[in-house]
């Protein structure tokens, strides 16, 4: 008892002269010893809400978007950008067709750039190296990992993350500790058979067997397959395999991984335009959970499950209709959906085992739909809410919309997305329920990748992409959201802590179509210490950014393919703290 007082003491000393009244719970039980594990620290609920509050300062607007000008990020004045990682970097374990960060060559060695002065026609059009656009960010603390040089010591701190463009996906992993030679390893560029590695979206970190998850919303260009999940090992070379035969094929996007070892997945899969509502898309998407039938090795197979969600009127799912695309798009449950402080119940139906259904792949869409799970408008990441008392059981998710300001579905009817909420009694419960947290509309839309800043805080980004940047004049920008805070108020607003620019090759990009990439896109928000222990999974403590070794990341997708790390402006703060 003598620790937990103390802990205790420490935390009123640091919120004493406080105006308000705090009311303290108990905490019901003191940590219980174990060798060989590390325990997380717990404090009062009030006490660590008020501890660990951040405050940012409202970037007042997003950056314009103008033919041939290139605009800076700018951040709240609390933040600051450090970069660690740029496309140009040639990687660390190259082979013949996987040799930067950001670029794969298209056959030949083509410019990064287009080159100046260059002829072009119809027939040889200017031509430059494919972009590769890293995505989604996991960070780890890792003893012994190896690279290419088998003489260099590669540090103890690693982001990974997989490539979703480009005639070939594949794997890297920047090497925090590093210098600019071993800064970027490629871990893979070819499944463990030999084989093409889909294009990678989404990735996570699985405890319970030791390896990356990486997720493929779609097909790469060679015509691999479906999307797909992906197993593989952290250290160099890294071991990949598919698990379509478990999994499924999907538009999988985001994955996390819970306290009971379920996968958590979202799938984004955009849906049929309309012949009325021709801006707008039909919901088409789904929330998966996946429950291994053993979870120090997935490929055992195990049970896929989908997310059902009753109507208001408690007497049947929220579905998918097929050809119905006008019905569904303006359908009364969607708008019930979309609307601030209706709550549904929702259950988990099976629609894929293992145990019954044997290892070929299949469509987990088709099987979703035909189980009568319910669709959303391209859900596309989701994560835990943190609790370092009763964790996993409040899940966050994004859902992007049509990303089309003429969408015929408006903020209403979900057109320009949403968050939402699953909240459960236990993280392996098969009932819920489901709740809006925030009803997107034309300045808050696209909603992408999802992170939790501290249990309260979370961060939410935008990839709304070049139609409606041109269409909205504004580019990309990222918000914090207090999910206490009640948004169907008009005046509560989250806070703008990026608003994102665009860089001179983005810039060229976007002028030149036929060369693909345009506009920067925000991707891959990240907050973690890195802990690789069950204890470490995310959502399992509540986050001290800046602090205790809790980092914060993002790439800045397209252009040059930049990941940044976000830290403390200590101009700004007047704080030394790492």
């Amino acid at each position: 008892m003598k620790f937990q007082l103390n802990y205790v003491c420490l935390a009123l000393a640091a919120i004493a002269g406080s105006a308000n009244a705090l009311t303290l719970a108990d905490v019901s039980a003191a940590n219980t010893k174990i060798s060989g594990f590390t325990l997380p620290k717990i404090l009062l609920p009030e006490l660590e809400s008020r501890l660990h509050a951040i405050t940012l300062t409202d970037v007042a607007v997003a950056n314009p978007k103008a033919p041939g000008f290139v605009a800076p990020n700018v951040l709240s004045p609390e933040l600051d950008l450090r970069l660690q990682a740029t496309g140009s970097m040639k990687l660390d374990g190259a082979t013949a067709t996987t040799q930067y960060y950001g670029y794969i060559n298209n056959g030949t060695v083509d410019a990064m750039i287009p080159v100046l002065g260059k002829a072009t026609t119809p027939v040889t059009p200017v031509m430059e190296a494919s972009k590769t656009e890293p995505d989604k960010n996991t960070y780890l603390v890792l003893e012994g990992q190896h690279g290419a040089d088998d003489d260099y010591n590669y540090g103890t701190h690693f982001l990974f993350q997989g490539h979703e463009s480009g005639d070939h996906g594949y794997i890297t992993r920047i090497n925090l500790d590093a210098d600019g030679a071993h800064r970027v390893t490629l871990l893979a560029d070819t499944l463990a058979d030999g084989g093409v590695i889909p294009d990678i979206d989404g990735s996570t970190w699985y405890p319970f067997s030791g390896n990356l998850l990486f997720t493929g919303e779609e097909a790469a260009t060679s015509g691999v397959g479906e999307g797909v999940v992906l197993l593989a090992t952290a250290d160099y070379p890294s071991t990949i395999t598919k698990l379509d035969g478990v999994i499924g094929h999907g538009g999988w996007e985001g994955v996390q991984a819970d306290s009971d070892g379920n996968l958590w997945l979202v799938a984004d899969q955009g849906g049929a335009n309309g012949v009325v509502n021709n801006k707008a898309k039909q919901s088409n998407s789904f929330v998966y959970r996946f429950i291994p039938k053993d979870k120090t090795d997935l490929t055992q197979g195990g049970k896929l499950q989908a997310l059902q969600v009753i109507n208001l009127a408690r007497s049947a799912p929220i579905v998918f209709h097929p050809d119905q695309a006008d019905a569904d798009i303006l359908s009364q449950d969607v708008k019930d959906l979309h609307t601030y402080n209706n709550v549904f119940k929702t259950q988990w139906v099976t629609v894929h085992d293992t145990a019954t259904d044997g290892f070929v792949a299949f469509d987990a869409n088709a099987a979703a739909k035909t189980a009568n799970a319910t669709p959303f408008k391209r859900p596309e990441n989701g994560v835990f809410r943190p609790s370092s008392k009763n964790p996993f059981k409040q899940f966050f998710f994004t859902e992007t919309g049509d990303t089309n300001l003429d969408t015929q579905a408006g903020s209403a009817y979900g057109g320009f997305g949403a968050v939402f909420s699953i909240t459960q009694a236990s993280p392996s419960a098969n009932t819920g329920s489901l709740r809006m947290l925030y009803l997107g509309d034309a300045a808050h839309t696209g909603l992408d990748n999802i992170a939790f800043l501290n249990k309260d805080r979370l961060l939410v980004v935008e990839d709304a992409g070049d139609t409606l940047h041109t269409q909205r004049n504004a580019f990309d920008s990222g918000y914090m959201f207090d999910v206490t805070a009640d948004y169907s108020v008009p005046t509560t607003l989250p806070v703008r802590f990026l608003a994102e620019g665009r860089d001179a090759s983005a810039t060229l990009d976007s002028a030149a179509s036929g060369l693909g990439g345009g506009d920067n896109e925000i991707t891959g928000i990240h907050v973690s210490d890195g802990n690789p222990s069950v204890w470490g999974l995310l959502g399992s403590q509540n986050p001290t950014p800046f602090k205790n070794g809790w980092r914060v990341f993002w790439t800045q997708q397209h252009g040059d393919n930049n990941t940044w790390e976000i830290v403390r402006n200590k101009t700004e703060s007047g704080s030394n703290e790492d």
